[in-house]
């Protein structure tokens, strides 16, 4: 997810950390565990342990976000499921199931999760090593791994029965829901803002129809259902230190039924550009084709076939509408006061609406040179 204000809950995770840390069976005594990552949602701490033999273990341990997500138990549920189906294909094809799918170690008692005595849901997974992290693509290279990386998801998972995952959050890619919401919002005008932003709001108004392209595509049967990831930017793929291979998608917790093109049009909407997403000065922000182009050819490349020409032919249509959608995000949360994204100085998510809604204008002006990437991409 776009870095988000989630607010805290009332207890500190560190309050119940011995308790979680003793309801898990790390397999050797723990000696250690500190706050890990730069994410924004859930509270991570690496879990340190020492085997009896030399060397150290390590794990991931997580408190679930209860602001973020209502139901831990669904967002386990999915992921369950998925790491366990994951794991199957990968074992099936020869590959390492310990480095490239995640893995959920259960509690003592044989649970997939535990609650402690506040009510906070916990997870662990076993630490991948080797592996690197990025926050941005500093090559073109790097974005084509994860562009890679995620088109293999999409081809593993192909044959899970996306319409058995729960929504854990509802409606997130519902592009007419999100311009309704706007609506509500520009008619609330709670904080008097709308009256200086006239041109986002016609901006986003004048594109009602586009709001509903692909959902018309997904009712009407031309693009299907697939298990999707709803957060594919570049951090959320482990690469391989020494091959710079992306060999594991993480961040499971939005996994749920989606369609294909917007993995990929989240992926562009953040990577395939040189901007700041709060950048005010809008005449850097623009599309860059040749990452387009090379992100494009790698997510093809890992899906290996299993997309449908209709897919292939809307995911332009992905890139588009993704960044339409985020940006109508940024301005019905700049209308209603700045609540939900996290914010560093005055108008910052109506510059990040100018910023995504610039890039929108670009993908319109350059849509035959997107759509000939695509083409060229897929061999047509």
């Amino acid at each position: 997810m776009t870095k988000e204000f989630i607010p805290a809950v009332t207890a500190s995770a560190e309050q119940s950390l011995h308790e979680a840390l003793a309801a898990f069976d790390f397999g050797a005594p723990v000696v250690g565990a500190a706050r890990y990552g730069h994410g924004h949602v859930n509270d991570t701490f690496c879990v340190h342990t020492q085997p009896p033999e030399d060397g150290c273990g390590c794990f991931i341990l997580q408190r679930i976000s209860a602001a973020a997500f209502k139901r831990p138990d669904q967002v386990m549920a999915n992921i369950i499921g998925v790491t366990e189906y994951l794991g199957k294909k990968i074992e099936a094809a020869g590959g390492d199931r310990s480095r490239e799918a995640l893995k959920v170690l259960r509690t003592r008692d044989g649970q997939i999760s535990y609650t402690d005595s506040l009510g906070g849901v916990w997870r662990v997974f076993p630490f991948i090593r080797d592996v690197r992290c990025y926050q941005s693509a500093e090559t073109p290279e790097l974005f084509a791994a994860s562009g890679r990386a995620f088109g293999r998801f999409q081809r593993l998972l192909d044959g899970y029965p996306a319409g058995t995952l729960y929504e854990t959050i509802p409606h997130f890619h519902d592009t007419e829901d999100r311009l309704a919401k706007l609506k509500a919002a520009v008619a609330a005008d709670p904080l008097g803002r709308a009256g200086h932003c006239g041109a986002e709001i016609s901006f986003a108004l004048e594109r009602e129809k586009d709001c509903s392209v692909a959902l018309d595509a997904q009712r009407r049967g031309v693009l299907p259902l697939r298990v999707t990831h709803n957060d594919t930017k570049l951090n959320n793929v482990l690469i391989d230190k020494t091959s710079g291979r992306g060999i594991c998608v993480i961040d499971l917790d939005t996994v749920m039924p989606g369609l294909s093109i917007n993995d990929f049009g989240d992926s562009i909407r953040f990577g395939a550009n040189h901007c700041a997403e709060d950048e005010t000065d809008l005449s850097r922000v623009s599309v860059d084709l040749e990452l387009f182009a090379r992100y494009t050819s790698a997510f093809l490349e890992g899906a290996g076939g299993i997309l449908t020409p209709a897919e292939i032919e809307y995911l332009p249509w992905g890139a588009r509408l993704m960044t339409l959608e985020c940006g109508i995000r940024f301005l019905t949360d700049y209308l209603e006061g700045d609540v939900y994204f996290r914010t560093s100085r005055p108008g910052q998510n109506l510059d990040r609406t100018r910023t995504q809604f610039k890039l929108v204008a670009d993908m319109e002006d350059r849509w035959e040179e997107l759509a000939a990437a695509v083409r060229a991409a897929a061999g047509r």
